[in-house]
């Protein structure tokens, strides 16, 4: 499979998301008093539709990169994955109605918590793997 098809299916897979997150969004909003979903549920469909833009400039410069194939592979893999996983814990947060904020301590998940190192951990690897796989393709487009 090639960059340019992950990284469409994953702009399919995110648009696809995102429409349904907003059916999930709006049936929160009409059985609100105050017609608002909750917070993590509006997130996840807004994240959702603007990754799935996201992924089509991933598109565009995974197709004009002059790596090679696995090399684009891997650095669009690398963001989508981080994509998914932050648009995961928002459906999970919105699904629990568990918190407004994720990353205000302690860190709520479910009835539990997570320690801050993992907290901090994560965003840490996200920071990395969105930012250092556009980054290779970037550098893949600007090298042609």
């Amino acid at each position: 499979m090639t960059a340019s098809t992950v990284a469409l299916w994953s702009c399919g897979l995110f648009f696809l998301t995102g429409l349904l997150t907003g059916v999930w969004k709006y049936v929160q909003i009409r059985g609100s008093d105050k017609a608002r979903a909750h917070y993590y549920v509006d997130t996840a469909h807004r994240a959702s539709l603007m990754y799935a833009f996201a992924c089509l400039v991933l598109e565009r410069f995974a197709a004009l990169s002059v790596w090679p194939e696995w090399v684009n592979v891997l650095a669009v893999l690398a963001s989508v994955l981080f994509f998914a996983l932050a648009v995961g814990s928002y459906i999970l947060h919105g699904a629990l109605k568990d918190t407004r904020n994720q990353l205000q301590k302690p860190h709520t998940f479910g009835s539990g918590f997570l320690p801050a190192w993992m907290m901090t951990a994560f965003m840490w690897a996200l920071v990395a793997g969105e930012i250092g796989g556009f980054l290779v393709l970037f550098a893949g487009f600007a090298a042609a």
